[in-house]
């Protein structure tokens, strides 16, 4: 998939990074047959964290990129 060319530099959220290097990590111990099925179980289990403990994986992840 290509995007068109423009002026616009496009940046990644905080965190973001940091939320995929976790989901590739997984996908690599886990080596699902689904992997977006396990990508979707994944996100899940951190948001459930996230309401459980108030601890955001993504604003930590983004501390760490600073």
């Amino acid at each position: 998939m290509s995007i068109p060319s423009s002026s616009t530099t496009l940046r990644l959220p905080a965190g973001f990074q940091n939320l995929l290097e976790g989901l590739a990590l997984e996908v690599l111990r886990a080596q699902p047959t689904d992997v977006v099925a396990f990508a979707a179980q994944h996100f899940q289990t951190l948001l459930e964290q996230r309401e459980e403990s108030s601890a955001d994986p993504a604003a930590w992840g983004a501390r760490l990129e600073d």
